[in-house]
């Protein structure tokens, strides 16, 4: 390496280190082109996570939708950084048995991977089908975090659980902006009760967040459609579906585990 280069690299170093670094930098993750799941979790079958790409909404492919789903804590004197942080520590609990959610041994934190183990509703005489995959924590602070999909997700988008007050009263708040990630995951969410599934387990959580404080469950739901095209330049997204490569695979499974007790 030349003198030249080396100045040049050493004056860039310093600019970038002189460059003001926001305050919130430590609670986002650090940009990542292929996800990576550390760490072993109890009970959890991993797969379609590792080695995936992220996609946001702009990456799905149906109609695109914004849902919000809200809990008042009437009467509850808690602060939301309190709330939050109940929140986080009980997260695998507050899901239902047909959505476990697998945080990492660090927990809720930035960077950190979450695995997900849902079931799917039957529907048309077909039985239940298993869908193995997960989500990358975007953003974490005291009040809220922020987690994304990776390919094969059933959407593609974001997820915000946070905690705030308004007019002397803690919300709790759970928001979604996303489309169905490919063609089957949209008929699914439109003609096979997809979508009134995914609506259940928020309120499922919401109404175990409200059973914990000793509060109504009044969850409040707001709808709206953001876009109601859809992408069909991504239609091939089909390639990674997570319910697919998870049903595809599970003889595969079974074999191995029968292997493992007899040998």
């Amino acid at each position: 390496m030349d003198e030249q280069m080396t100045e040049t690299m050493a004056d860039e170093t310093a600019n970038a280190a002189a460059l003001p670094v926001s305050r919130d930098a430590a609670n986002w993750a650090r940009p990542v082109e292929k996800l990576a799941v550390e760490g072993e979790r109890a009970g959890a079958l991993n797969l379609n996570v590792a080695g995936k790409g992220l996609t946001g909404p702009l990456q799905g492919f149906g109609a695109l939708w914004q849902k919000t789903y809200r809990l008042p804590l009437a009467a509850v004197d808690v602060s939301p950084a309190q709330v939050m942080a109940w929140w986080k520590g009980h997260l695998p609990e507050l899901m239902p048995d047909d959505s476990r959610f697998y945080p990492s041994m660090t927990g809720v934190q930035p960077g950190e991977v979450v695995l997900i183990n849902a079931t799917l509703p039957a529907m048309f005489g077909a039985p239940p089908m298993p869908v193995s995959t997960g989500v990358l924590i975007l953003y974490a602070d005291d009040e809220s975090f922020s987690v994304m999909t990776p390919e094969g997700h059933p959407e593609s988008g974001f997820n915000t659980f946070s905690a705030l007050e308004e007019e002397g009263v803690t919300l709790c708040q759970i928001q979604s902006l996303a489309r169905a990630n490919d063609p089957v995951y949209e008929f699914g969410f439109r003609y096979m009760g997809g979508g009134a599934q995914q609506e259940q387990i928020w309120r499922h959580v919401l109404g175990q967040i409200a059973q914990h404080y000793g509060v109504e469950p009044a969850i409040e739901v707001r709808k709206q459609c953001v876009d109601s095209r859809l992408q069909w330049a991504k239609a091939g997204n089909v390639w990674h579906n997570a319910v697919i490569r998870t049903t595809l695979t599970a003889p595969l499974r079974w074999t191995k585990r029968a292997l493992g007790r007899t040998s």
